[in-house]
């Protein structure tokens, strides 16, 4: 592969981490609000970074075993399944429900990182079946979700959360749009 080509497989993969991390950052947002020390804040971040690594790397593998067993139809399905995820991202940040928080201490924390990267799962199926570099986009996923978790919870300490669902809008959006990408690029 050439370095433009590279070049434009690792920006496309920050701008998927980017919107797959705005779920981790808009709850990170609300969480702040729950004024943590900073090394509970740390500790957070590790945990949802791990959880984005492991999700989209057994996603990533069980859509590479669709690939190779479905080829184009798989691709189709990946897209599709991207655009249902952004879309579920879009509807969830219109949703005005508080009432489903979980502290981050304890099985609180395991189950907060397990659901903001759930969908990180999905995205990784999506990847697996286009082809997308297994360690980049792990890496990749993993590193930018543990730094925006870090910056929603110091930033919801200070700003008390206000813009916590546009965030997860904007992460849908973007979603939508590789979703749309994958299935005319086919």
């Amino acid at each position: 592969m050439n370095i433009a080509g590279f070049l434009g497989e690792f920006l496309t993969l920050f701008i998927m981490a980017f919107a797959l991390g705005m779920d981790a950052f808009s709850v990170g947002l609300g969480m702040g609000l729950l004024r943590l020390r900073l090394k509970q804040i740390f500790y957070i971040g590790i945990v949802i970074g791990l959880f984005h690594i492991w999700m989209p790397l057994v996603g990533m593998g069980i859509g590479r075993f669709l690939s190779d067993q479905f080829g184009t139809i798989a691709t189709y399905l990946g897209g599709i399944l991207l655009l249902i995820l952004g879309i579920q991202m879009i509807v969830s940040s219109l949703k005005d429900d508080e009432s489903k928080m979980l502290t981050p201490e304890g099985i609180g924390l395991y189950i907060f990182a397990l659901g903001v990267s759930l969908d990180s799962f999905s995205v990784g199926l999506s990847l697996g079946i286009y082809g997308a570099r297994t360690i980049i986009t792990i890496l990749m996923f993993g590193v930018v979700s543990m730094l925006l978790t870090w910056f929603g919870l110091l930033l919801g300490r200070r700003v008390q959360g206000w813009f916590g669902s546009y965030s997860e809008a904007l992460g849908g959006s973007i979603l939508l749009a590789f979703g749309i990408k994958l299935l005319f690029a086919i």
